[in-house]
């Protein structure tokens, strides 16, 4: 690996630490710059290597295992902060950890709405798993908040889309592309991000999840009224629904949120619970995407050892298998998920054994042949994170 001896890269020998859903890379490497990425890739290229990128490492274990790693990227060293907060707009470097962002747009009062499903997590990181959080239902996903992205290729050339303007239309949304591509299509150098100024105040309203009957009845009480919510969520067992506004304007929408859900076993809290948004980090998970409105019912029906989480909302359940859950229940149960029309389930994370068992992570894809096609045209020779994607891209 001689070869990849580039100008602003240190290199090292990779690690168990490394390893992505079991595979060790041959080599990490820490690019300083946006520059040095590029140089390093062409050097990649030049060499066959193949190569993953890796942020704060919490989703090394998510996906599906790449068929080869000679080199790892290592993008923590492109961590910095530009914030215009004049235009409600941030640019930043992939590698910049989440919780530093949220902290340096705190104190100018603004927020980029994303509830970070892991901890220690970076940007690049949440861009490259593209899977977003409760208060998404105002907001849209992380991807909807993108305005302007630079990745660079395969082949070491730094691309750019978008701007650091909100109504910028420049060039193709290679964001749309690239967020939750697994590192599958190109390496994720910087984004930028339109912002929201931070709510004055947040109540959080929650009730014991009750049968699917009873749940069903109070979302749709729910709907019946003229509260906002930010977020409509399944926590483990309660139902919470979060407010954002003023002190004295979230008063009467507290009052009508109880009304529609239901004052037995009700709490209210003045601040989201520490570990809001956070998902299990052991064991087998999996996302199921459903109709709305058939969300509440298949929560109330699954078993009590499934623990779960989700945005009613955007249709969106987290499915969090105990530890040491046998493969084959893991199988059944998104089988039996799989067989209903319009209801999707994939293994964000499977467990070594539910992995080695070669339980379907992604079930049918619609749409793969196109998807094929695209990786085939950013990476005609497959050594961007192979396998990482469905149907082996």
């Amino acid at each position: 690996m001689k070869d990849l001896d580039v100008e602003g890269v240190t290199l090292r020998k990779g690690t168990e630490a490394d390893a992505v859903c079991g595979v060790v890379p041959g080599r990490v490497a820490r690019p300083k710059d946006t520059k040095a990425l590029g140089r390093l890739l062409t050097a990649a290229r030049a060499t066959g290597a193949t190569v993953t990128p890796r942020g704060g490492g919490t989703a090394l274990d998510w996906g599906s295992p790449p068929r080869s790693l000679d080199l790892m990227v290592d993008t923590s060293a492109l961590s910095w902060i530009d914030h215009n907060a004049g235009d409600l707009v941030v640019e930043v470097g992939a590698g910049t950890p989440l919780a530093e962002l949220r902290r340096t747009l705190a104190d100018a009062g603004q927020r980029l709405s994303y509830d970070p499903l892991r901890v220690g997590g970076t940007v690049g990181g949440a861009l490259a798993t593209g899977v977003s959080g409760p208060r998404r239902l105002l907001a849209g996903g992380l991807r909807d908040l993108v305005i302007g992205m630079t990745l660079v290729r395969a082949d070491g050339v730094v691309a750019r889309s978008g701007g650091r303007v909100v109504k910028n239309v420049a060039g193709y949304d290679l964001a749309k592309l690239h967020t939750g591509g697994y590192g599958t299509l190109g390496v994720i150098a910087s984004a930028a991000f339109r912002l929201h100024p931070l709510p004055p105040a947040v109540r959080v309203v929650s009730v014991p999840l009750r049968s699917r009957e009873g749940t069903e009845r109070a979302l749709a009480d729910l709907r019946a009224t003229t509260v906002v919510p930010a977020a409509v969520e399944l926590d483990r067992d309660r139902l919470c629904v979060v407010l954002e506004g003023t002190a004295e304007g979230l008063v009467p929408r507290v009052e009508e949120t109880l009304r529609a859900l239901g004052e037995e076993g009700a709490e209210v809290a003045e601040e989201l619970p520490e570990d809001w948004g956070l998902l299990p980090t052991e064991g087998t998970l999996a996302r199921v995407l459903a109709p709305p409105a058939e969300l509440p019912g298949l929560a109330c029906d699954l078993d009590a050892d499934v623990r779960r989480y989700g945005s009613v909302p955007a249709g969106t359940l987290y499915l969090a298998f105990a530890p040491g859950t046998p493969a084959d229940v893991v199988e059944k149960r998104l089988a039996a998920i799989r067989r209903v029309p319009d209801r999707t389930a994939v293994l964000l994370r499977a467990e070594p054994h539910v992995r080695e068992a070669g339980v379907d992570s992604w079930g049918e894809v619609p749409g793969l042949s196109l998807m094929r096609a695209v990786k085939d045209s950013f990476d005609p020779d497959h050594r961007l994170s192979p396998g990482r994607f469905a149907g082996g891209i």
